[in-house]
């Protein structure tokens, strides 16, 4: 058993089954009676105090607002080694998933824009199509083994990583209430510690996660999304110094939030918001402007983007297809960038957390449906793409 456990946690596929999974138990608790212990579960009241401060949360904020902060942190480490030293550290290297990632983010935005431009409170939510769940897609792409190249996992990767930055700048302008001056000026002078710790070759992790949670509270009481800390808390940590051990802080803490994240935050997140009654009325409210806004940028609009943005740049001459890829793979990658689950269920609760609650159950649908069409038909034209054949070499005598 042990054996069979530790087989599956190494394969690349089973982040996206345990997704799958918490999303269909979800699920299954918001359709059957289980719905009471449900939303009673989300809704327990959790108080951490010390001295005079106190946070008083549902575990769903908790959830919400503290575990997605370790996953902004992971997303955060991933992003300043790949711009420092991996598949984004050269402007050749950006162009391509670059390029391709901002036309994923405007044309489903666009389409999202086109059929809510006249509803305030739905309109709130056009970033919800924008975002691509790296974890859903890549695994997606690993059930088809040797069929796909190589080249196009690292351009999904980058593409998605990316994708993720442009969340995460979004969250920042967009999705942040009213400030507190002392709060933010409080988390800027953690900030500033943290830079100075890293100026300073502090390279024990301890301190970091120490002025790091510290930080945190500050932007949760500042009016700024919390899970911001998270970001800002990973861009600080030292990836060229090595430690005691010989290893780069930023490497070592990736590997350490790696498993936790995959294996327990994302799964938890994806059970605490994927939770949606599937009723008639709902079914029938999938063609209703917010949802079907969703639905569209996710299916349609991600795939024309990434697709379109991308045959541009390469008929321009900015970049190249990568090694060993047809132009049905891209579309095929196009398709799997709709899969938006988790950052746009993130982004649906920041959009709607305190107006539209109608809208955020709504659009929690239209996601799963989007997110599901854009699963299907990803892997069946990546499935029926067949790989470029290398020439074969000559012998000679």
């Amino acid at each position: 058993m042990v054996t069979a456990i530790q087989k599956f946690l190494h394969k690349e596929t089973s982040v996206g089954i345990l997704l799958i999974g918490a999303a269909i138990l979800a699920m299954i608790a918001a359709n059957t009676p289980l719905y009471t212990f449900y939303d009673m579960l989300l809704d327990v009241p959790i108080t951490v105090a010390v001295g005079a401060l106190e946070i008083s949360k549902p575990m769903l904020l908790w959830i919400n607002d503290g575990l997605m902060a370790l996953f902004f942190l992971l997303i955060g480490l991933e992003v300043k080694r790949e711009f420092i030293s991996g598949q984004l550290s050269t402007p050749s290297q950006m162009v391509l998933p670059g390029v391709a990632a901002v036309g994923g983010m405007v044309v489903p935005a666009l389409c999202y824009v086109a059929l809510n431009y006249d509803n305030p409170v739905a309109l709130q939510g056009w970033a919800i199509p924008t975002a691509t769940d790296i974890a859903f897609s890549l695994g997606v792409l690993a059930l088809l083994g040797s069929r796909v190249p190589p080249s196009l996992k690292i351009f999904l990767m980058a593409l998605a990583i990316i994708d993720d930055l442009g969340a995460i700048i979004i969250i920042a302008l967009f999705y942040t209430s009213d400030l507190s001056t002392v709060s933010i000026t409080l988390a800027g002078i953690c900030l500033v510690i943290l830079f100075f710790m890293n100026r300073a070759g502090v390279t024990k992790l301890g301190p970091y996660m120490l002025v790091g949670v510290i930080m945190w509270t500050c932007v949760l009481k500042s009016g700024v999304h919390a899970t911001l800390a998270g970001v800002a808390l990973a861009f600080t940590i030292p990836l060229r110094a090595l430690n005691e051990d010989g290893k780069s802080p930023l490497v070592a803490l990736e590997h350490k939030l790696h498993s936790w994240v995959n294996f327990f935050i994302l799964p938890v997140f994806a059970f605490a918001n994927a939770g949606v009654a599937m009723t008639v009325q709902q079914m029938t409210g999938l063609m209703d402007p917010s949802p079907l806004g969703v639905i569209t940028g996710l299916f349609f609009g991600k795939q024309i983007g990434v697709f379109l943005f991308t045959f541009v740049v390469i008929k321009l001459g900015f970049a190249k297809l990568p090694e060993g890829t047809r132009w049905m793979h891209i579309y095929g990658v196009s398709a799997l960038c709709g899969i938006g689950f988790t950052m746009s269920l993130f982004i649906g609760s920041l959009a709607f957390e305190t107006t539209g609650a109608q809208y955020l159950i709504a659009d929690r649908a239209g996601i799963l449906v989007g997110s599901f069409l854009s699963a299907i038909v990803g892997f069946l034209v990546l499935k029926n793409t067949a790989p470029v054949q290398k020439p074969a070499q000559q012998k000679t005598a």
